[in-house]
């Protein structure tokens, strides 16, 4: 028999009787044992003025991949997001959270968003999109192509990308500011850009940043970028990093992403969520974020 695992609903509003019955019809009838033990509210007022509410179940096996993505169309009915969550994993012994940034942490493709500026974000969009879903494997190669039509685009267009357009995303503030204050290390590893990381490691109080930096000559992009990619392999890296200065192992800790690049990333972390993301992230994910906020990963982490 397959380890246990509990499943956990979490939306913003209470969950719905009908939604617990509808998981457990579901659960019998595909063999599996399953008994309700916890029903929560999270208050997460300090971001917004809604709350996070979360029913829990326990069984007695995992789910299969397809029956894991027909639990979710399940809930989705009710705009509730669910988690399964290993029986190997404890919050208490979560050590690192480490988070992506573009589309997770914040609400914008930062590449994406200078290309705006320079008129060209259907181009560099569309090879945005492709290497998200994974239907371009080589983050590297796809990464260069995209600063490469950014040639002659002015510094000051990144400064303004970061104030005019930028904000992280709901629930963010909270979830990092409680992280650190639980001690955790908080590592931010990006594909996109040390000019954004930088800043957002002083503003929200990450303990590191990793990301990749832009080649500027005369306050102008070159169409370069300087060092090594931080690819799939990069962000898993440097994760594997983090967890030796830390002392740990991967299986203590978190990990939050949504594109393909971040799957390395979050394979065999302690526990993973996928933040609003490409369906080839959430059906490896422990944890699918659609509907609840960054904050919520409060009630499975704490």
């Amino acid at each position: 028999m397959s380890n246990p695992l509990n499943i956990v609903a979490l939306s913003l509003r209470p969950i719905s009787p009908k939604l617990q019955q509808a998981i457990q019809i579901k659960a019998a009838n595909i063999g599996i044992l399953i008994s309700p033990y916890e029903e929560v509210e999270e208050s997460t007022q300090l971001v917004s003025k809604e709350k996070t509410f979360s029913y829990r179940w326990r069984t007695n096996k995992n789910l299969t991949t397809v029956d894991r993505s027909a639990m979710r169309e399940i809930a989705v009915n009710y705009a509730t997001d669910l988690a399964y969550i290993p029986s190997t994993f404890d919050s208490k012994n979560m050590r690192i959270l480490a988070m992506d940034m573009d589309s997770t942490l914040i609400n914008i493709e930062c590449i994406d968003e200078i290309a705006d500026f320079a008129g060209k974000k259907p181009e560099v969009s569309k090879i945005t999109e492709a290497t998200m879903r994974g239907e371009i494997k080589d983050f590297s190669e796809s990464l260069r192509q995209r600063v490469a039509l950014l040639k002659g685009v002015s510094v000051s267009v990144l400064e303004s990308v970061y104030k005019e357009r930028l904000r992280p995303n709901p629930g963010a503030m909270k979830l990092l500011r409680t992280a650190n204050s639980l001690g955790l290390h908080t590592l931010l590893v990006s594909g996109g850009f040390t000019f954004f990381t930088d800043k957002l490691q002083e503003e929200l109080g990450f303990t590191q940043a990793k990301a990749n930096t832009l080649e500027i000559q005369n306050g102008l992009l070159t169409g370069n970028v300087l060092g090594d990619i931080v690819d799939d392999v990069g962000k898993a890296a440097h994760l594997d990093n983090a967890c030796k200065i830390v002392g740990c192992s991967k299986l203590n800790t978190v990990t939050i992403g949504d594109g393909a690049n971040d799957l390395l990333m979050m394979t065999g972390s302690g526990l993973s969520i996928a933040y609003r993301a490409k369906p080839v992230v959430k059906e490896k994910a422990d944890v699918a974020f659609d509907y609840v906020d960054l904050d919520a990963a409060l009630v499975l982490i704490t």
